[in-house]
């Protein structure tokens, strides 16, 4: 009787902390970390108790923390296999197999029925308003599956100035943020079938689009064949 009781209490603990999470990855998302409130995010979970966020996680803060964490460790585990498989290939990757190893993981952090269709939203506006804990977040080998694609997108890339490459791969992650950013919202309002997030080749575009923003001409060849 006392294991079930343990077991039941466990239970609802958890399912406790993930309403939590939950709800707070929807409010940030849509309103950034500085607009909303502890209350609100107690609330909108349905708790009962006001000290449940604190209770569980300590601080707002640290909730944020564990939330970026949460959804970096699953893409960062899909990049690093992908990432994996691609140098095991004789001759290497190619830079379009690269970029797909720096894109695809990022569409699919999380089941959307789960919440995760708010993570790339979260992620990216967290990452304009709070650069540092984002970062922070994301301490220890959270990010070494991005930090891997970045250095192999250098590598395939040796005759390029390296501050264009290097402000291009700038562009390319905010892009990238942005894009994903308008799917979730996109597919979270339920979408027309017509929709372009519907269509089968819109991920692959996404790809392309980002290959394109490293590979384009340097702007004086621009200009000069102009």
């Amino acid at each position: 009787m006392a294991e079930k009781q343990d077991q039941a209490s466990e239970a609802a603990r958890q399912g406790a902390r993930e309403a939590i999470k939950r709800a707070a990855r929807d409010l940030f998302a849509r309103r950034g970390v500085d607009g909303v409130t502890v209350r609100e995010i107690v609330a909108a979970s349905g708790q009962k108790n006001h000290g449940s966020l604190t209770y569980y996680f300590g601080s707002k803060e640290e909730l944020v923390r564990e939330l970026v964490a949460e959804g970096a460790r699953v893409i960062n585990e899909a990049r690093n296999a992908m990432l994996d498989e691609l140098e095991g290939k004789p001759g290497g990757p190619g830079l379009h197999e690269a970029m797909q190893a720096l894109v695809l993981p990022s569409f699919a952090p999380g089941a959307p029925d789960d919440g995760a269709g708010s993570y790339m939203r979260f992620i990216t506006l967290l990452s304009l308003t709070h650069r540092r804990l984002f970062m922070a977040s994301l301490a220890g080998d959270l990010n070494s599956g991005y930090l891997r694609c970045l250095d192999l997108l250098r590598r395939l890339t040796p005759g390029m100035d390296e501050r264009l490459r290097n402000r291009r791969l700038v562009f390319i992650e905010a892009s990238l943020g942005a894009m994903l950013s308008l799917r979730e919202t996109a597919l979270a309002g339920a979408p027309p079938p017509q929709h372009m997030w519907r269509d089968p080749h819109a991920v692959a575009d996404v790809v392309m689009a980002c290959l394109a923003i490293l590979t384009a001409p340097e702007p004086a060849a621009a200009d000069a064949a102009s």
